[in-house]
């Protein structure tokens, strides 16, 4: 005799609606994310991929390129960026496709790297074209000096805040030394990784 599933509470349709903003159901109850993931170096995608949540994401929404933008702005924004961008949007287009009401776009991106800071606001601005009507928020990591020491980052941030001003419509600053601080007097680290402070984004 099988067994009948339970009737559906209020709470389960909640939670699998909320979890139909940020995912697509597959087969069965796996759930994928709507994301595209993006760098202009492949070696961020490997990490991804064979990182603990790599399976997790559709494999032909990681668009990479294979060499960098090396902190240099501009190579994101005009160059290297630029040439990428026509497969991120054909991406962008894809799941935007497969969304039952579009409401937007949210671009998580660190304001000191090239892509970060020039490819990113370079495709939020062919996005604000294509999705006009459509909100578009972005959750920028702020560099800090205590992070990294590359002298560029400053400029690539003052670069990108005024794209971020024409584009968006929010713009969540996520605070490096804030972070940084976090990590080494509440939790008390003594080697700090980016994946510490992602950890704590």
């Amino acid at each position: 005799m099988a067994s009948t599933p339970p009737a559906p509470t209020t709470e389960t349709v909640t939670c699998s609606w909320i979890a139909s903003v940020y995912y697509n159901e597959a087969i069965g109850i796996k759930y994928v994310p709507c994301a595209i993931l993006v760098d202009l170096e492949p070696e961020t995608m490997d990490a991804v991929c064979s990182g603990p949540f790599g399976q997790t994401f559709r494999p032909d929404n990681f668009v990479f390129g294979q060499s960098g933008a090396g902190n240099n702005w501009a190579k994101g924004h005009y160059t290297e960026g630029a040439e990428l961008v026509d497969s991120v949007l054909d991406m962008v287009r894809k799941e935007a496709e497969s969304c039952d009401c579009l409401q937007g776009f949210q671009l998580i991106h660190s304001l000191g790297e090239g892509t970060g800071s020039g490819m990113s606001t370079f495709l939020i601005s062919k996005i604000r074209e294509e999705y006009p009507d459509h909100l578009m928020n972005t959750f920028s990591g702020v560099p800090s000096p205590k992070v990294s020491d590359t002298v560029v980052k400053p400029y690539n941030a003052t670069l990108s805040v005024h794209q971020l001003v024409e584009d968006t419509d929010e713009t969540y600053c996520i605070d490096n030394e804030a972070l940084y601080n976090i990590c080494f007097h509440t939790l008390e680290l003594t080697i700090l990784t980016y994946r510490d402070l992602s950890h704590l984004d």
